[in-house]
């Protein structure tokens, strides 16, 4: 098993400097930081243009495969450069990737979980309440986009503060400024400005597994494998979670890495929508500011978190499927 994992973190790696690389690339291309200075009332001549530029590494008179190459001896050393405002790349970084993981790792092991228990629990109620509930529910809210859905509970939570007369569900921004409740105050605070964002990443993981894991284990539950347990005396309950769940899972378990990649472009707008100064928010704040090198970091970072959850699903896959671990 530690071998199949150190290929598969090998080839991830290479993966995620291409990636990188491609983005930076593609950044240098087509944005244009010069319009920053040109743009302004009081505009600096050509030459202080060209100095702060070169100073920045973002002079477009400079050849891109050099601009490159001074940046990636950079990332190397664990720098991804400066900002278009000369602040560093890593700071902001630093600052903001944690504000986007919290919605990530929450949003994606609630949604998912939910998911693949509900869809688990509906196949072998098939056709029975809970399974045409579920049915509804998930086709319900995978019609919608995860705007229109972040929308709606804005305008639900606004509804129940007024009907409740306090302020119970917060869709704008991280916490409180200046609070100064305590720690258990704090806890609460952001739970509450938590709550909303991490909703609506939850649902669209709970609809998409939901549905898939409920036609995975519809097609294990008439198998021999699992007609043979139960006449081997195993109970029903024992049956279907030791050997029709675990092998409906492996489909499932490679489907994560993919739906994962449509969370990472959800993110982006729920950060939008509610505020949080997280990575997708930054991307769309650096494509404005033709700030190449923040695209090129936020892109490393998405990059790497596709990775992790790659690299978990092939953990969870050999775990799953002993075969794996021959191969």
């Amino acid at each position: 098993m530690g071998k199949f994992l150190v290929r598969r973190l090998a080839g991830y790696v290479v993966l995620v400097v291409l990636a990188t690389s491609f983005a930076y690339l593609l950044a240098a291309s087509t944005l244009n930081p010069r319009v920053n200075y040109e743009e302004r009332s009081d505009r600096p001549s050509e030459e202080q243009i060209d100095q702060r530029l070169d100073e920045l590494n973002l002079n477009d008179k400079t050849p891109l495969a050099e601009r490159w190459y001074v940046w990636a001896s950079g990332v190397v050393k664990g720098d991804f450069g400066p900002t278009v405002t000369g602040t560093s790349v890593n700071e902001e970084v630093e600052r903001r990737a944690w504000v986007s993981l919290q919605l990530i790792v929450v949003g994606t092991v609630l949604g998912s979980t939910i998911g693949v228990g509900a869809g688990a629990y509906a196949a072998v109620r098939q056709y029975r309440m809970f399974d045409r509930i579920s049915t509804v529910a998930a086709f319900f809210v995978l019609a919608i986009p995860s705007v229109v859905v972040a929308i709606s509970l804005q305008a639900f939570a606004t509804t129940f503060n007024q009907a409740a007369g306090t302020q119970i569900f917060v869709f704008h921004g991280q916490g409180t400024l200046g609070l100064e409740a305590g720690f258990w105050g704090t806890l609460w605070d952001r739970a509450r400005h938590m709550l909303l964002p991490t909703l609506v990443l939850a649902l669209a993981q709970f609809a998409a597994f939901s549905r898939y894991q409920r036609n995975m284990m519809l097609d294990v539950l008439g198998s021999d494998f699992v007609r043979t347990a139960r006449a081997k005396g195993l109970r029903r309950r024992t049956a279907l979670l030791k050997h029709a769940l675990r092998t409906a899972m492996i489909p499932t378990v490679t489907y994560f890495t993919f739906t994962f990649g449509v969370l990472m472009a959800g993110t982006t707008f729920i950060e939008r929508i509610y505020n949080w100064n997280g990575m997708g928010s930054w991307v769309v704040e650096s494509i404005r500011n033709n700030d190449v090198h923040a695209v090129a970091a936020a892109s490393c970072f998405m990059a790497v978190c596709l990775m992790a959850a790659s690299l978990l699903s092939d953990v969870l896959y050999v775990w799953l499927d002993p075969r794996a671990r021959v191969g």
